[in-house]
């Protein structure tokens, strides 16, 4: 047996039998794995000792995970291995005919193959860097094993999502992560020691909980700040659901059938939420190699502590938390604001070149869209068929969408995390989208076989 082969025939979750699920099946199968997820999140690492991956909450919400548990890994593995393949198939290093069931099922073999690599190398790295360490009654290798299982778990509970629920798994589990930290920054009851607030004389973590809090008090400054946390996250929601929903519409029409046409449309943030994802990973792992070489007497990048960078170039790129400072008195408007500033202008930026970059290599761009486009016997109406005409006409919208949504998420994520919003920028972007693409697809595809009730909140 050839590798070829083996990539063809790895163990894989079975499909359903029939080609289209009803929607209460797949709301079943979407739901027992989210309380799967978030059981698993809750098993601790057996013989874990100092968990400096903890202070990384952040990272740890973009990647779907839950450091010190088993499902430390999160996501990681998964996306990794998925941008990293798109890259090689889209620069050409790697050419996967997925025209053909057979292209599409080596290229899913190699992706599931990377994935698992990812998951064992990503595991030896988190034990053996420092990150998870064992305790005094454990040790590496076990840490090590623990994390690979979770991390294949993660695997199998992405392909039943895939396959007998709704979307991916990759995305329910990052959805449900913000969801989560949403929710308990909302309306937390506990305080921050741990014990119930009220009845400690503690104020509640929850934001809408310590604004009662806080008004009984006759501290109004806090009240201000809890709703400014909660109006940010609220306007940041608004916007990404109504950038999110803008989109030209290119007409076109079917060249041998007349009088047939469809509309190609292309989205306003035209290459999603990915730049923003790339551009919060590369500042979070500088911020991750910084703490793990101060750990080593090494501080030219700056130093860190558990509320963020504090000196050096790893305090320009950590989010300064305005609303925070300015209710606790400390804000120094010289210090703090061109901070701020900066933090925005390198979200933004490192946006828009990931977004051009992104656009390049994974075959979004106007010459590869217009072959796609021919290659589906469409055309622009009004014009011969020449696959020239449709690259100019695809040329004037593409990289001024690309550039101007990638300003957009950058600045929103930006924006939430400097405004202390709920979660972070780039978590509660994610979760928006992914909310939306899900609605989309249960509108299209549900409308029938879904409860009245809930189809006419649907619709």
């Amino acid at each position: 047996m050839g590798f070829k082969d083996i990539l063809l025939n790895l163990p894989e979750v079975a499909g359903p039998a029939e080609r289209r699920l009803p929607f209460k099946e797949k709301l079943k199968w979407t739901g027992i794995v989210l309380l799967l997820f978030f059981a698993l999140g809750l098993i601790p690492l057996l013989g874990l000792g100092e968990n400096s991956l903890a202070q990384f909450q952040f990272l740890s919400i973009i990647l779907g995970a839950e450091f010190g548990s088993i499902i430390s890994l999160g996501i990681g593995p998964i996306v990794t291995a998925s941008i990293l393949l798109q890259l090689l198939n889209g620069s050409g290093v790697f050419k996967f005919d997925l025209t053909t069931p057979d292209g599409k099922r080596l290229f899913q073999g190699v992706q599931k193959a990377l994935a698992m690599a990812f998951v064992v190398f990503e595991a030896a790295v988190y034990v053996y860097t420092g990150g998870l360490a064992p305790g005094p009654d454990g040790s590496s290798l076990s840490l090590v094993l623990q994390l690979i299982i979770g991390g294949l778990l993660i695997l199998l509970m992405d392909e039943v999502v895939s396959k007998w629920g709704f979307g991916s798994g990759v995305s329910l589990f990052i959805a449900a992560g913000v969801s989560k930290e949403i929710i308990i920054r909302l309306l937390s009851p506990l305080s921050s020691s741990g014990g119930l607030a009220f009845a400690s004389g503690e104020a509640p973590v929850g934001a809408l909980l310590a604004m009662f809090y806080f008004f009984v008090q006759g501290d109004f400054g806090e009240v201000l700040a809890n709703l400014l946390v909660i109006g940010t996250t609220l306007l940041v929601f608004i916007i990404a659901v109504y950038a999110q929903s803008m989109k030209v519409e290119l007409p076109l029409s079917f060249g041998r059938i007349r009088g047939h046409g469809i509309r190609w449309p292309l989205a306003f943030i035209y290459t999603s939420n990915i730049p923003v994802i790339l551009t919060a990973a590369l500042m979070a792992n500088i911020q991750l190699w910084a703490r793990l070489m101060q750990s080593k007497g090494f501080t030219f990048l700056g130093t860190y502590d558990p509320g963020g960078g504090s000196t050096g170039f790893v305090s320009l790129i950590s989010p300064v938390n305005i609303v925070n400072n300015l209710a606790t008195g400390n804000i120094v408007v010289a210090e703090i604001i061109p901070r701020a500033l900066f933090f925005t202008l390198v979200m933004i930026a490192g946006s828009i070149l990931f977004s051009l970059f992104w656009v390049k290599t994974a075959g979004m761009d106007a010459r590869s869209q217009a072959k796609q486009i021919m290659s589906s016997g469409l055309q622009i109406p009004g014009f011969r068929r020449d696959e020239r005409v449709v690259e100019s006409l695809l040329d004037r919208y593409i990289p001024a969408l690309t550039v101007m949504g990638a300003i957009t998420v950058g600045f929103l994520a930006a924006f939430a995390d400097v405004m202390g919003a709920l979660t972070s920028g780039t978590g509660l972007l994610l979760t928006v989208m992914i909310v939306y693409k899900l609605y989309e697809e249960i509108a299209q595809q549900h409308a029938v076989d879904m409860n009245p009730m809930l189809r006419k909140f649907i619709q």
